[in-house]
């Protein structure tokens, strides 16, 4: 017994409606080589003071109460860290 799918029609889409690329659009367009991307777009503007991804092992205690305090832990133990850096207490 042959099934039915559903009469499903795309809406079309003619290609001339397409808006026309101004220099606008190239002003703000990602740039790549390849995969590689050369020139970001308009968007979010780069951090000046950006985040550093690293490693660090943490006695398993510790690191219990922290993920315990609930969501936002890591940036909790941030702000921890810095708070005693700054004040020299390290």
């Amino acid at each position: 017994m042959n099934v039915k799918s559903k009469n499903i029609k795309e809406e079309w889409v003619d290609p001339d409606d397409v808006p026309e690329v101004d220099e606008e659009w190239f002003r703000n367009a990602h740039v790549y080589i390849g995969d590689t991307l050369i020139k970001r777009g308009v968007g979010r503007p780069p951090i000046k003071n950006a985040k550093e991804m690293l490693s660090l092992r943490i006695d398993s205690d510790v690191l219990e109460k922290l993920r315990a305090s609930g969501k936002g832990w890591q940036t909790r133990l941030s702000k921890h860290i810095k708070e005693a850096v700054l004040k020299g207490t390290l």
